[in-house]
């Protein structure tokens, strides 16, 4: 009696090891290798990030998630001041002001909840356009407040979105080229050549990924 349940436990014990180690060999390595070699072989860029690559090969950042491009802050100064050489992307206070995730961090993302007749998000929405006429008009071209697109003004859902409307990128065109000694004509061609239209012609908005068309206007102030 005593030999047969030892040899009953040793074959269940025998069993599942061996199952263990089928399981642990199929789920464990094969099936991962399996995946991750398909996801580079079919989806090569999404696999790796969505990375942006400037002209030398350094990547700068991922077209899923939205960056700031601001100056360095200054002794005293609650949030830095937009770099205004560059195209700025939504506002990014979707956790509210005193969110780390006003900066893009990766750390939170959200958006504010708040009514449309929130106060607060009321003085956001008017200080963000009166900023939005200050940065953008330059001495021959005046920003007509009715022409500000809403992404100029409010944040994304997540806080984290990387693209603005084509409307919002036309409407900093002068002040970029000014700003970089650059014409007009040519910083709007660049604008015009990263603008991504409805999926399948008909899902979605046209857009304009931040990020790619800095990092293209980077590499033109180059030359």
């Amino acid at each position: 009696m005593t030999n047969n349940t030892v040899s009953s436990t040793a074959r269940v014990l025998g069993a599942g090891l061996r199952a263990l180690l089928v399981l642990t060999l199929v789920c464990g390595v094969l099936y991962p290798l399996a995946v991750t070699g398909a996801a580079q072989t079919l989806f090569s860029d999404q696999a790796n990030g969505s990375e942006i690559k400037d002209r030398e090969g350094q990547v700068v950042g991922s077209s899923l998630i939205g960056q700031r491009y601001d100056l360095p802050p200054k002794k005293g100064e609650k949030s830095p001041s937009p770099d205004l050489r560059w195209f700025q992307p939504r506002p990014s206070n979707g956790l509210g002001t005193n969110s780390v995730n006003t900066q893009y961090s990766l750390l939170l993302s959200g958006a504010t909840n708040r009514s449309g007749d929130n106060e607060e998000l009321i003085r956001w929405v008017k200080d963000a356009k009166a900023a939005v006429v200050k940065d953008n008009s330059t001495a021959t071209y005046k920003v007509n407040p009715t022409d500000i697109p809403p992404d100029a003004v409010t944040s994304s859902a997540s806080g984290l979105d990387p693209h603005i409307s084509p409307a919002y990128a036309k409407l900093q065109v002068h002040r970029v080229a000014e700003k970089n000694g650059l014409d007009v004509k040519k910083v709007e061609d660049l604008v015009a050549d990263h603008t991504t239209g409805r999926l399948l012609g008909f899902m979605g908005e046209p857009r304009v990924n931040v990020l790619e068309l800095n990092t293209a206007l980077r590499d033109l102030t180059r030359k």
